[in-house]
């Protein structure tokens, strides 16, 4: 069971210039926010310590690491092979290629962001080492033409 944090105007005002850029110091932040320098480090500090901020990421420019192409994969649990959703899940997550495996409701069971060199190697990833996972039933690739937002 996840514990609700109370987060307030500022921890919210202090996290979307983090989102912005996560390398900003703490007194570009308290220049945008119009909040005390610190302020802006002991609410970076406790939102940390609470959980709220898990960690501070890189996001790549995939088109330059020579994998442009993104697909959303929709796949099926197949009960009854001796593995459970979430194990099958946890198995896909450590697939090199795979960036990120949602556990869904509706008709398919698992949501899996994907990302590759060509249509052809995404191809690959999935009936080669996608369908190859115990569990899965089936899958359904959808092609990504333009990412227009992305926000980690």
């Amino acid at each position: 069971m996840t514990v609700m944090t109370k987060v307030d105007e500022k921890d919210l005002a202090v996290l979307e210039a983090l989102k912005d850029n996560a390398r900003a110091s703490t007194v570009d932040i308290a220049r945008k926010t119009r909040l005390p320098r610190v302020t802006v480090h002991d609410r970076i500090r406790k939102m940390r310590e609470r959980g709220v901020i898990k960690k501070f990421v890189v996001v790549p420019d995939y088109e330059k690491l020579g994998l442009p192409v993104t697909a959303f994969v929709l796949a099926s649990y197949a009960p009854g092979q001796g593995i459970s959703q979430r194990k099958a899940a946890e198995n896909i997550a450590g697939i090199e290629g795979i960036r990120e495996v949602h556990l869904i409701s509706g008709e398919w069971d698992l949501l899996l962001k994907v990302r590759g060199k060509s249509v052809e190697e995404i191809g690959s990833l999935v009936i080669d080492r996608l369908r190859a996972v115990p569990g899965i039933a089936k899958t359904l690739t959808i092609a990504c033409f333009k990412t227009v937002k992305e926000e980690i």
